[in-house]
């Protein structure tokens, strides 16, 4: 990596994969601790709040490194990418100010007395805080979302040539777009399933240690009960992604199969190994070997089994058929020189507004309008310029869905013999108990999963970093590239101290067990 370009996305890579540790065991434990809490209050058993207390505690821990990683991941767009902040500072500042003001304040203040009001408040207003706490995290990352979403779709937006950037002009369509809606479900939904796995694995580890174990099978019932609802609901919104995805970024969705040719009623690729050799305009075959599930892309896709799903060779000239007619979309190439064509508009109204020349600003405004919808593809000078990392974006959706299939697996079956069978968590094969084993196992595999989503939707959208309008090389800031490098070594060092502090701590107070507060 020699170009800042690929410094600043490296440095932005890492700080939200280390920030991503962190947020979903957030929401995730937040919402079981506050059920625990629930179970505790109304039956004011003593058992219960030792279980509630303990994974309090480390949801404390968590919530507060996930703090502090979140808001260096913010100053960020301030740092290395100022010229995004500047170009879409009016729309995308909006949702990240409010998640600042409101959501933060709100679930920072309420952790507080969650976290040191037992003996200041009632039972029923500490029952309050907690679940206001477990649903300001929630809100927050609602507002932190619907920013991330607005850059996988673009809405409630015009260009102000007179300003030089985008304003917004509908906050509804920005706050509640259907990319917006269904990624906050999938993304919080799929927290809850981490969280789960985690108080699943963590009470194996007390099953396999023979220590606490009616504790662990507690525990195990309600995080079994939140993981349910959490992979049944992640599976649910993964549909409509892909529905989303299909309308709005078919780049995307071409370069997660692998699919560089479409076909009416497309396979869907279980597993595959990608040929490196295939580009979009050669005869390589684009895998060197597949497991494929018939016509199941459209299914998945447009929900019609005989659907056409466009492939990447599609796009880039324009072709797609729906509803069995061939529509004519635009091809990347005429995308190119409309943007070239968008940018000289914007170049003319500038000049013009130098020397006060009203109608030629007038004629400019109008011709930058009419090709602003592919303003950013003129910076590219080749449509191979506009395609992602298909080997990047296919493997990683794979082991998302691979892993995904295992957890709905795990969970079930883990609920089942939580609630039906309990003597099975302590089976023993070979004198090994396989439950426990295999549910610590499950804890780095669910946060691989989630790292392998986050990589999908971000390498997906690539080269873009507000899709069809402002690219990567267009959004940095005007640094070095040795700052950048810099900052990024630093960065790396000071993530993965705080990453070993928290893992240490949280280890300390499992040693502990969950009547370290008796």
């Amino acid at each position: 990596m020699e170009s800042v370009v690929d410094w600043s996305r490296a440095q932005f890579a890492l700080t939200a994969c280390y920030h991503w540790m962190f947020v979903p065991l957030t929401l995730g434990l937040g919402i079981i601790v506050a059920l625990l809490e629930t179970i505790y209050y109304r039956t004011r058993d003593k058992k219960w709040l030792d279980i509630c207390k303990f994974w309090m505690m480390l949801f404390g821990v968590n919530f507060a490194i996930g703090v502090a990683t979140g808001i260096i991941l913010e100053f960020e767009f301030g740092t290395n990418w100022s010229n995004y902040s500047w170009f879409v500072g009016d729309i995308f500042g909006a949702p990240l100010a409010i998640e600042g003001i409101f959501a933060f304040f709100c679930e920072s203040t309420f952790f507080a007395v969650m976290m040191f009001g037992w003996k200041k408040f009632s039972p029923g207003q500490h029952l309050a805080a907690t679940w206001l706490t477990a649903i300001g995290a929630t809100f927050s990352a609602w507002w932190i979302l619907v920013a991330n979403a607005w850059m996988q779709y673009p809405v409630g937006m015009e260009f102000s040539p007179e300003q030089m950037r985008n304003v917004m002009v509908d906050f509804c369509a920005v706050a509640f777009s259907p990319v917006a809606v269904n990624k906050f479900l999938h993304t919080v939904q799929a927290a809850w399933c981490l969280g789960s796995v985690f108080v699943i694995g963590i009470s194996g580890w007390y099953l396999l240690k023979q220590r606490d174990t009616d504790f662990a099978l507690k525990s195990i019932k309600i995080a079994g009960i939140v993981g349910v609802i959490g992979i049944l609901m992640t599976m649910f919104t993964g549909d409509g992604t892909a529905v989303q995805v299909t309308k709005t970024q078919p780049m995307k969705l071409a370069a997660m199969e692998g699919l560089y040719e479409g076909q009416e009623g497309t396979p869907l690729i279980g597993f595959g190994i990608v040929n490196p050799k295939k580009t979009y305009d050669n005869d390589e075959k684009p895998m060197l070997f597949e497991i494929a599930i018939p016509k199941g892309l459209s299914i998945l896709g447009r929900h019609d089994m005989n659907a056409f799903i466009p492939g990447i060779k599609d796009i880039i000239e324009g072709k797609d058929i729906i509803d069995g007619k061939m529509v004519n979309t635009v091809s990347y190439a005429e995308r190119i020189e409309r943007g070239k064509q968008a940018q000289a508009a914007l170049r003319q109204y500038n000049e013009a507004k130098k020397v006060g020349d009203t109608a030629a600003m007038q004629q400019a405004e109008t011709d930058l309008k009419k090709d602003y919808a592919f303003f950013g593809y003129g910076y590219f000078d080749k449509v191979e310029d506009a395609i992602p990392n298909v080997q990047a974006v296919f493997y990683t959706f794979h082991i998302m869905v691979m892993i995904g299939g295992y957890l709905l697996v795990f969970i079930l079956l883990t609920m089942f013999m939580a609630c039906k069978k309990p003597e099975w968590l302590t089976f023993r094969f070979k004198n090994i108990m396989l439950f426990p084993v295999v549910a610590l196992l499950s804890i780095p595999l669910v946060w691989i999963c989630h790292q392998c989503g986050w990589f999908v939707a971000e390498m997906g959208r690539q080269p873009w970093t507000i899709q069809d309008i402002l690219p990567v090389q267009a959004a940095i800031s005007s640094l070095s590239t040795s700052q950048v490098m810099t900052t990024f070594i630093l960065f790396a060092i000071l993530f993965s101290i705080l990453f070993i502090a928290e893992v240490g701590i949280m280890w300390k107070q499992i040693k502990k067990g969950p009547n370290y507060n008796s």
